[in-house]
């Protein structure tokens, strides 16, 4: 009796065919796929930065030496040391301040924002409106980056007034408690931002 499907091959011997089929398909499939999860893994620059707080800055700092004459600090703006008797009160300011007495405000757990002087109204609106309580924000020229966030002993350079990370440094250290007097504050400063007219800041 002949066999009615002459032209089919055995199973046995399609087998192999199918298997290569299989492998290239995963192959192709995985060349086209690793980019996607790479990128997702890591993200771009930009993104990554966003996510988290990994290139903040961060010094041990100790001395905390009252002075009324000029500091030279390793860290622009500074982010702690030797520093004005008197403190600034919390604000906005529009002009640059003295930075011995911007110090002393760290040293309170204050948070500092300074940005570049040029940046948009519309910039600096948003800057003053994720400024905390316990925060001053003033404009300083020749800063590394368009926008510096400080507390004592830490730092992060930040993209510009959108940047995200922002506010998750100051959910992170907003509090103060990287300062040396934790739980005080900028209130009863001075409101001269070059550290004049002492009030009730004197000294303490």
């Amino acid at each position: 009796m002949s066999d009615p499907h002459p032209y089919e091959q055995p199973r046995a011997n399609r087998l192999p065919l199918v298997l290569a089929g299989v492998a290239s398909a995963l192959v192709l499939g995985a060349a086209l796929v690793a980019p996607l999860v790479d990128g997702a893994l890591r993200g771009d620059e930009q993104e990554q930065r966003a996510l988290d707080l990994s290139l903040v800055e961060t010094w041990e700092i100790t001395d905390r030496a009252h002075t009324t004459g000029d500091v030279t600090y390793p860290q622009d703006p500074p982010a702690g040391g030797a520093h004005a008797p008197i403190w600034l009160a919390c604000g906005v300011y529009d002009e640059p301040v003295r930075e011995e007495n911007a110090v002393h405000d760290l040293e309170h757990g204050t948070v500092w924002i300074t940005h570049d002087p040029d940046l948009s109204a519309a910039d600096i609106e948003s800057l003053a409106a994720q400024l905390p309580d316990n925060g001053i924000m003033s404009p300083r020229d020749g800063l590394p980056s368009p926008v510096v966030v400080t507390v004592w002993g830490a730092q992060l350079r930040l993209d510009g007034a959108d940047d995200e990370r922002l506010a998750l440094f100051v959910a992170e250290y907003g509090d103060g408690h990287t300062a040396p007097e934790f739980g005080a504050s900028c209130e009863g400063g001075t409101p001269d931002p070059q550290g004049g007219l002492p009030g009730e800041g004197a000294d303490a």
